[in-house]
């Protein structure tokens, strides 16, 4: 089975996703709306998407993203940051954002009866934000340049997230889609107003907007409020456009890099990543690193949670993940563990997927496995917030996957795919990422 695709130059289009439909319309100015609607919830997620991500800032725009995310939430022309928590504390709703590699998305979920407020809310931030003023450094872009650089001092503080944030850099080297999300804490101490400004007029328009919808929504009624809120706003939202081509798919070679990276904290604890690239979002045998994900370290029934803690007691913690970008993806393998027994632990982890490679997962695994995996997918979309962040990701890499399709796909997967997507990953798997002691 081959997942839906959802075409640039289709201005409707619509989907059946078991018992809902998933519908897309493409507005004059190139925008998207797609919705789902789950007429018997009594809530919506809404949430505006614009396919820019860290991989796209360059040497002087480094760090614009994340601080860009961050200052869209600081007031509009017509709201203060007050207003703006207000408008969602009051309808006991939540609104929140992210930003990632490859796309940021701003984000509420509201009673349905609020869904209209939350649609002009999040519009009016993404739209009509007070970047293009004169910004003291004595107000709102210190005091969120401070925020922003706690927040990374967080990070740096939690041994986990600069075991990965390392592992990503060990992968992919220093480029772009190599370095941490946020920026780092010089870039952000570098970052000027005007720069966080050239970024949004660079990559802020009517063409590259997404809204996503689910729950009690009505598409229609979806699009006219958006429509209305961009003619609304300063963008010129009368003008026709196509929406933004997406990004390439071709694969850009990394130039050498140091794939065996080792960082010093004040922990007790070593963590360490091994593993190499991925697979890309659209990798026909995505269904199959899912699979065998689940098999070497998805669960307590894994591989790696029986032979690393539950026979050995070498750790607490240990898993394997994959994640998957538009032209290349991460696949690795983590264990917390003692300092003096990180070469076992890694050997193990090896063995394992050397393991899959030779003989691949045995009958009684694949089949706790169709189940696991069924159970996580459908289990996981049963809220509202969950279906619209699907839809947004299926947007922005052109295609979407039927809950039912999906699970077909899952249940198509074999043995010997499995092994052979192993086999494919030990035979590079060359990158390491350790945090240790302070010495």
């Amino acid at each position: 089975m081959t997942p839906k695709p959802l075409p640039l130059d289709e201005a409707r289009l619509s989907i059946e996703d078991g018992d809902t439909r998933i519908e897309r319309t493409i507005l004059g100015a190139g925008t998207r709306v797609l919705t789902q609607a789950i007429p018997a919830t009594k809530s919506a997620g809404v949430s505006l998407w614009v396919p820019v991500g860290s991989r796209d800032e360059g040497p002087r725009t480094a760090g614009s993203t994340h601080f860009l995310e961050h200052l869209l939430f600081k007031g509009t022309n017509k709201r203060s940051a007050l207003d703006i928590a207000v408008a969602f504390d009051s309808v006991g709703g939540e609104s929140n954002a992210e930003t990632a590699r490859e796309h940021t998305a701003y984000w509420a979920r509201v009673r349905d009866a609020d869904l209209d407020m939350a649609i002009e809310t999040l519009t009016d931030m993404v739209t009509d934000s007070r970047l293009d003023e004169v910004v003291s450094e004595s107000t709102d872009l210190l005091l969120e340049r401070g925020v922003i650089l706690d927040e990374l001092a967080m990070g740096e503080d939690s041994p986990t997230d600069t075991v990965h944030d390392t592992f990503q850099l060990a992968v992919h080297g220093d480029r772009p889609i190599g370095r941490p999300v946020g920026g780092t804490a010089q870039a952000i101490r570098e970052v000027e107003r005007a720069d966080v400004w050239e970024h949004y007029q660079a990559h802020y328009c009517p063409s590259s907007l997404i809204v996503a919808a689910a729950g009690n929504v009505d598409h229609e009624s979806v699009c006219e409020r958006v429509q209305a809120a961009l003619e609304g706003s300063p963008w010129d939202a009368g003008s026709a456009a196509s929406p933004w081509p997406r990004r390439s798919t071709t694969v850009t070679p990394i130039a050498d890099h140091d794939k065996d990276i080792t960082r010093r904290r004040d922990v007790t604890q070593a963590h360490v990543i091994i593993g190499c690239e991925g697979l890309s979002a659209t990798d026909p045998a995505g269904p199959t690193m899912s699979v065998l994900l689940s098999v070497l370290g998805g669960s307590m029934s894994s591989r790696l949670f029986q032979e690393v803690r539950e026979k050995r007691g070498l750790a607490y913690t240990t898993y394997a993940f994959d994640v998957a970008y538009s032209d290349t993806g991460t696949f690795g393998m983590y264990a917390g563990c003692s300092p003096d027994k990180v070469d076992e632990v890694e050997a193990i982890m090896r063995a394992q997927l050397e393991d899959l490679a030779a003989d691949g997962p045995t009958e009684e695994e694949m089949t706790r496995v169709r189940g696991q995996v069924r159970g996580g997918v459908v289990l996981g979309l049963e809220d509202n917030w969950s279906r619209m962040m699907r839809l947004g990701r299926s947007e922005i890499i052109g295609r979407y996957r039927p809950i039912d399709e999906s699970l077909a796909e899952f249940d198509a997967v074999q043995a010997g795919d499995v092994r052979a997507l192993a086999a494919s990953l030990i035979a590079k798997l060359d990158c390491r990422a350790l945090v240790l002691p302070a010495q």
